[in-house]
């Protein structure tokens, strides 16, 4: 018997997710029920997708509901929420409204899928960048325990919105064309083709932007570590889909990149994660790149290389990261976790 099973928001996360229940068999019982704040058609797939007008009466023929709408003050959650969960659904939620509340979980389900008990109806995807990072990092801190890390981002325009890929495409026709640049401020504060622009979000007093913050503050709660040390700075790049990050991270018991490589290259100590480094007494170093992304063995994970010691500081190394930040970063972990709850009995 499968579930019934809501989206609310068609944006590309949302089409994303509805891609990836049909992608990866989740048991469902019929069509995925689309929502968004009026009624239309959308091509998702190839195929023609009637949406629905989000209302509480949709919620009470629903199951499950995945949440992919906007966030802010009039954010789906806040607005849907609790009417989704009164109505009997399990809600995961892909926004940032509610992930730093203390009584919802914040998950990766490679990482602290015990956080969700048979209580549990509303949970929290992390932001994307916390998701690779986080994926990435807790291998190693299991095994040494971190101290610090500074974190530096380069997030594609699709992390912003769909609009804003449609801007980068203008752009860069603009720029072929040998054109003037016509810049849309409500997207980027100026022109982001053959750019990089580091401000993502808005800046709070402290001189670090809300995106910056989200790294800092949703890593502590996944690890369950209040007082880890983070310093991140959130970078806006002109690549359409897949985010990277340099990462440094200090230990406080022994790490060396070629521990570290072979943390990395195990599935059992890493589940998610794809290593890409051979070591250091390779001829040619291999590094992933996002457009490694598009190949489907690859889509689904967070790609790891250029891993290495940091030579001013002990039991400290580098590396890079990248994965997509609209499947893994989003779409595919919400999925997950869905996953992992059925497979507990939770839902």
């Amino acid at each position: 018997m499968g579930l019934r099973v809501g989206v609310l928001g068609v944006g590309p996360v949302g089409e994303r997710i509805v891609s990836a229940l049909c992608e990866r068999k989740f048991p469902l019982d019929g069509e995925v029920t689309v929502m968004a704040t009026s009624a239309r058609t959308e091509i998702i797939d190839g195929k023609t997708i009637s949406v629905q007008q989000v209302g509480e009466d949709i919620f009470k023929q629903l199951d499950l509901v995945f949440f992919a709408g906007r966030e802010g003050a009039k954010g789906a959650s806040l607005e849907w929420g609790e009417i989704a969960v009164k109505s009997g659904c399990v809600v995961i939620d892909n926004g940032g409204d509610l992930r730093m509340y203390p009584n919802i979980p914040l998950v990766v389900p490679e990482i602290n899928m015990d956080a969700v008990t048979k209580d549990t109806r509303l949970i929290c995807n992390p932001n994307c960048t916390t998701v690779q990072m986080a994926v990435a990092l807790y291998p190693l801190h299991k095994v040494a325990r971190l101290r610090r890390v500074v974190v530096s981002t380069y997030q594609s325009v699709s992390g912003h919105s769909g609009a804003a890929i449609d801007q980068l495409k203008s752009e860069f026709k603009q720029i072929a064309s040998n054109e003037p640049i016509l810049t849309d401020p409500s997207i980027f504060p100026c022109a982001i083709a053959s750019n990089c622009i580091p401000h993502i979000d808005r800046f709070e007093k402290n001189g670090y932007t809300r995106e910056e913050m989200k790294m800092v503050n949703e890593t502590r709660k996944i690890f369950g570590e209040p007082n880890l040390l983070i310093s991140a700075t959130a970078v806006r790049v002109p690549v359409m889909i897949g985010h990277s990050e340099s990462i440094n991270a200090e230990f406080m018991e022994p790490m060396n990149s070629q521990k570290a490589i072979e943390i990395f290259s195990s599935s059992k100590l890493s589940p998610g994660v794809v290593c890409f480094d051979a070591g250091h007494d390779s001829s040619e170093w291999h590094y992933p790149v996002p457009s490694d992304l598009e190949k489907d063995e690859w889509r689904d994970a967070v790609l790891v290389g250029r891993i290495r010691d940091d030579s001013t500081a002990p039991n400290a190394i580098n590396f890079w990261c990248v994965s997509d930040n609209l499947r893994k970063g989003a779409a595919i972990n919400a999925v997950q976790i869905a996953e992992g709850m059925l497979e507990r009995g939770l839902i």
